[in-house]
């Protein structure tokens, strides 16, 4: 069972083990805001609630902008493992502008590929060969992306996830 931590303005910031949010909780760091009916954790002296998402009394400040750092899981992801020329299913990233040209590692010269493709493509940019982008690649946005483990959610949690989408 994990729960979802939220700062005192409601924004997601990690996910954490019940326990990790039991502990916080019972030292007044935390405020349960959900809690899992009919589940609570039972102690040696009493039964506290199993908590689905907490507040954070203390912290407040949320890092201003959370990069998230480009990886080939992460574009891979972001494409829904769909190349980017085809739509077949991709296993292979591509740079749009080739690294030998100049082409940085960034979301917005990364997407997914098929290997097809990919080869075909070479060190060549999609207009040289009269390719088109089926879409203008961008960094992904949404709690999902900035709060690790967001991906196999809770539905109590879905509030809290769509305030800071």
């Amino acid at each position: 069972m994990r729960t979802l931590v939220l700062n005192a303005g409601y924004e997601p910031l990690a996910i954490v083990s019940f326990k990790r949010a039991l502990v916080l909780v019972m030292n007044e760091k935390a405020t349960i805001v959900e809690q899992v009916d009919d589940e609570p954790v039972r102690g040696p002296r009493r039964a506290y609630e199993r908590p689905a998402v907490i507040l954070l009394t203390r912290y407040v400040r949320v890092p201003g902008a959370r990069r998230i750092p480009v990886t080939r899981r992460g574009v891979l992801r972001r494409d829904s493992h769909r190349c980017a020329y085809c739509a077949k299913a991709a296993a292979t990233i591509d740079h749009v502008l080739p690294r030998s040209r100049g082409g940085a590692d960034s979301w917005e010269n990364l997407v997914a590929c098929c290997l097809r493709c990919n080869n075909l493509k070479g060190d060549r940019t999609p207009g040289e060969i009269g390719w088109e982008l089926r879409f203008t690649p961008h960094p992904p946005r949404g709690a999902q992306w900035t709060v690790r483990g967001t991906d196999r959610t809770d539905p109590r949690w879905e509030p809290y996830l769509a305030l800071a989408a």
